[in-house]
This record gives C-alpha cells, structure tokens and sequence, in this order.
C-alpha cells in the first residue's frame, strides 16, 4: 500500500500502479482558470511551481507526461516547453479523438493512462482512461464522474498531488523524497 496515500482503496492503488503516462488538462488543472489580459491584448497565466517540479521526477520514473488543452495560447506552449513535456496539443476540440491517436503513437493502452481534467470536455477522456482525476474545484458534474478528487484546487497543486500518488502507488515516491533529506 502507499505510504503516502494510506487511505487509498486497493483498487484504485492496482489503478494508479498501471499509469505509463500522465496527460492533464491546462486551464482548471495547471492553471486556477483564470486568464488576464492587458491593455495589449496579452494572456496572462499562474501556474503553481510545485505542480510543475514534479514533472522531471515523473519522467526519470519513466512516466510519460502530456497535455491536451481546447484552448490556444503561447503562454501555455511555453510553460509546456519549460517543463519538457512529452507532447502538448492546443486547440483540440475533440480530444478523445486525440487520445486514440495518441494511444496508437505511442502504443499505449488506454489502462495506461491517468488523465485530470475539470470540465465538461474532459469527461469522455475520464470515461476511457485507467485513472482519471480532477482538482477539487472542478465542475461538480465533472468530479462525480473520476476515480480520485484532489484536495486542491486547480493550479494551487491539485497535478502534484494527483503525481504524487501515482508515484507512490507504484513504490516510487519514497525514493524520490529520500534524495531530498539524506
């Protein structure tokens, strides 16, 4: 059992225990939803250190780390790019039909996969995957329909926590805290 995440049914550990990749949603998961404009026009966004520290620790762990977002924005690219994400899409209006290509790409089963999300959109993808999970914010409709509700809100951790015990389902959390202490 997770030493982390004690509370955790077992089932939902051999689900977490599968994940070979992470994708999350941007605006609601990375980010709390907001978006600030300037006189200018230019977007503006927060994203939480925390959730994107974990990221390098996911991939040495062997974790594939992705993002789908329905929206286009040059801020995201770049935080996307800054944290070396395996794949980012924007733009994508259909993403269960992004996923199925995805899967086939990277010859993934769907098992396989931990997707976060917080919106009607995200919903089809939670449906498919191996682990869903939401931050605690997201649309009430939305959280009654994952695996695993975050106690955090959208870019106030909500993906470092929901990493975090993906990682410590399969045994791999201790070590990576344990770097840190010794």
């Amino acid at each position: 059992m997770p030493k982390y995440f004690p509370e955790l049914s077992e089932a939902l550990v051999k689900k977490a225990e599968q994940i070979k990749l992470i994708i999350t949603d941007v605006d609601g998961v990375l980010t709390d939803g907001g978006i600030i404009y300037d006189d200018n026009g230019l977007e503006y966004k927060r994203f939480n250190v925390k959730d994107g520290f974990i990221i390098g620790h996911l991939k040495k762990s062997g974790i594939l780390v992705g993002a789908l977002t329905a929206r286009n924005s040059k801020v995201v690219e770049y935080r996307c790019e800054e944290l070396n994400f395996d794949f980012h899409y924007h733009g994508v209006k259909d993403k269960l039909k992004k996923l199925d290509e995805i899967l086939d790409v990277l010859e993934i089963d769907a098992s396989e996969v931990a997707y976060i999300g917080d919106d009607l959109i995200d919903i089809p993808l939670m449906k498919k995957v191996g682990f869903s999970a939401s931050p605690s914010d997201a649309i009430p409709y939305v959280s009654n329909q994952v695996d695993f509700v975050s106690r955090y809100s959208g870019g106030q951790g909500a993906f470092r926590e929901i990493s975090d015990l993906i990682l410590d389902s399969k045994g791999l959390l201790t070590s990576i805290i344990e770097k840190y202490v010794q």
